[in-house]
């Protein structure tokens, strides 16, 4: 038996509804007192804690959970599967059966809808123990390289990754095996906690590395790469995901080689894609119709490194979870909500791929847009990952049309400063010289639904800016009639309560509140309720794609994007983004390592709001 293949929650649910009723009373009267504490990476508990089981009635000889208190909110669940797998032994006539009435373990998760022909008894699940193969295409790259790898080999180090793992680089690049682990070798770091054995585990991942060269448009050497991975497999049930990190115009023809030649054949095959997913509505629809040629959706991972972002991730707790909050989430007491996406740095030689998105197609309809559909959306059914999906895309569908009256663009201009000279945009050799495509861009957005009617979210996005940040600001409403407003003179705003969520870097939550300064006067000061994530915890935050990753090898899919998700994002840009280009529209200059445009001023000014990141309070 596979001891070691990670569980998500609903599994061990859907197992637990098959559990006849001795297997229930076994479990219940022989759980180890390990389990009262978890894995040492879930935190310390002491001796006197107890894991509870409340015994509910029984109907049809089945026993249901009422109160299931073992497990984590999110853990790798291998470890702990192993001790409750160990207590159920084989009968003759008892299976572990999925909702969709296969043994566990012997059923297959093609996405596609293919499955084992053949179903196991529980006592020959030890036969059809799953592999994993994790294929990178794209393998030389410099995302692969700085995010990827690093990201696996910390699941690794994490225990999340199952016993049975192999990662494969695929790329045109000529390289052995030894070559593609000195590549990955220079970028992995024992950063997680500083903990021991780090060495040895790095040593260890790196040899369940390989490497493959070839065409990304052969499906001769897609099949030779299957018969590598099939030898890795050595027989076991294989689960297979590939992760293209590759251009877009590439996309489909891997997804062709891999449907034909290197999917599985008795488990699931997944496919993560990297943005951009399509320059406008149109070629977005292509591309969608084009890999739905050989995968189906539920195969198809979109993956946006911002959703896995923590404080990006922690949004929905804050509202649902803090009677404070949600009551305050709406049009009543919210002003305005700020989306701000701020680099420090221009394109550095990246200017090619750049000038042919522009930084609405690269941030802002994406990033931004995403984490706006997150703070706005209705509260969902249920945390399941459709769920979720659904009540974003009813926000986007409820936006209104973009207007070029509601829009600044921007791009940064040569500056020296501090004795040092700083490029422009078309400074950059590989950039054209007469070229329009903006580097910053500010919009004003607005939801028509009963919740944000009237309400202006404002998006800003720029490069080359004076400070590297992304955050969402929330600005409340004035209180009515103020005893204290006098206090504040002319300027209500500086009264104005705020909730800063910091998303990188030095994540952080504050909440900005009126404070009397301590003294005889009757003396007003804008103070932070702050929550610092560097203060708070002492684990070191994972990065966004170890989330991701991870996600996609449990079939999470509540951080990827859907394609009606899609399309309705590209439904709210395209036809701003298409009035841009063809009105020619030329981009106001800023100096490099400025606020940006003034524009960008003018513009919130028009609907009464106030940049909170130029007031420099918590930069």
């Amino acid at each position: 038996m596979n001891v070691n293949t990670p569980l998500t929650i609903s599994q061990i649910i859907q197992l637990s509804l098959s559990f006849p009723l001795s297997i229930y009373l076994s479990i219940y009267h022989s759980l180890p007192p390990s389990l009262n504490c978890m894995a040492k990476q879930w935190g310390h508990c002491s001796s006197s804690s107890s894991t509870t089981f409340s015994p509910p009635p029984f109907k049809n000889q089945r026993y249901h959970f009422t109160k299931f208190n073992i497990l984590p909110t999110r853990t790798c669940l291998s470890k702990w599967a192993s001790q409750i797998r160990s207590i159920i032994h084989p009968r003759e006539h008892f299976e572990l059966k999925t909702s969709n009435g296969y043994p566990l373990n012997a059923v297959s998760f093609q996405d596609a809808g293919k499955s084992l022909t053949k179903e196991l008894p529980l006592s020959e699940l030890g036969k059809a123990e799953s592999n994993l193969s994790i294929t990178v295409v794209g393998a030389s790259g410099d995302l692969a390289k700085k995010k990827i790898f690093p990201a696996l080999f910390a699941l690794y180090y994490e225990d999340c990754l199952p016993e049975n793992f192999t990662v494969f680089g695929y790329a045109r690049t000529k390289m052995t095996d030894e070559e593609l682990r000195n590549m990955i070798s220079r970028t992995l770091t024992c950063r997680i906690d500083k903990r021991e054995n780090c060495e040895d585990k790095m040593d260890q991942f790196l040899k369940r590395c390989f490497y493959h060269s070839g065409q990304y448009d052969s499906e001769e050497h897609f099949s030779e790469l299957d018969i590598k991975m099939k030898e890795k497999e050595a027989g076991k049930m294989s689960n297979r995901l590939f992760y293209l990190s590759i251009p877009p115009n590439i996309f489909v023809d891997v997804v062709r080689c891999v449907s034909v030649k290197a999917s599985s054949t008795n488990g699931w095959t997944r496919v993560i894609v990297e943005k951009p997913f399509g320059r406008d509505f149109k070629s977005s629809g292509e591309l969608t119709r084009s890999l739905k040629q050989y995968l189906t959706e539920e195969q198809i991972f979109r993956i946006d490194h911002y959703l896995g972002k923590e404080l990006v991730e922690n949004l929905s707790v804050l509202r649902f979870s803090n009677l404070v909050f949600e009551p305050l989430w709406s049009r009543n007491y919210i002003r305005n909500v700020q989306l701000i996406f701020s680099e420090d740095f221009g394109t550095e030689g990246r200017g090619g791929y750049f000038d042919h998105y522009g930084i609405i197609r690269d941030i802002m309809q994406n990033h931004l847009l995403q984490i706006l559909a997150l703070f706005a959306m209705e509260t969902p059914v249920t945390l399941d990952a459709e769920d979720i999906r659904n009540e974003k895309v009813k926000v986007l569908r409820s936006m209104r049309m973009l207007q070029l009256d509601d829009v600044v663009v921007g791009q940064y201009k040569g500056h020296s400063k501090g004795g040092k000279s700083y490029p422009g945009y078309t400074d950059d050799s590989t950039v054209p010289k007469d070229s329009l495509t903006p580097t910053f861009a500010a919009a004003a957005l607005f939801i028509d639904n009963a919740r944000w009617d009237g309400v202006p979210f404002l998006m800003k996005a720029g490069k080359a800016l004076h400070t590297k940040r992304a955050e969402i600001r929330v600005q409340f409403r004035h209180v009515p009639g103020n005893l204290y407003k006098r206090n504040f003179g002319t300027d209500l705003d500086k009264a104005t309560n705020e909730l800063v969520l910091r998303v990188q870097p030095d994540e952080a939550i504050f909440l900005k509140i009126n404070n009397k300064v301590p003294g005889l006067g009757m003396r007003l000061d804008r103070s932070d309720l702050n929550l610092l994530y560097s203060t708070r915890y002492t684990r070191e935050i994972p990065d966004a794609y170890e989330r991701l990753l991870l996600d996609a090898i449990e079939g999470e899919r509540r951080l990827f994007i859907r394609s009606d998700e899609l399309d309705a994002a590209w439904a709210l840009f395209t036809p701003l983004l298409e009035e841009l280009e063809h009105k020619k529209i030329v981009p106001e200059l800023y100096p490099y390592g400025s606020r940006g445009p003034v524009g960008a001023h003018y513009l919130a000014a028009k609907h009464n709001v106030r940049w909170g990141d130029l007031s420099g309070e918590d930069s």
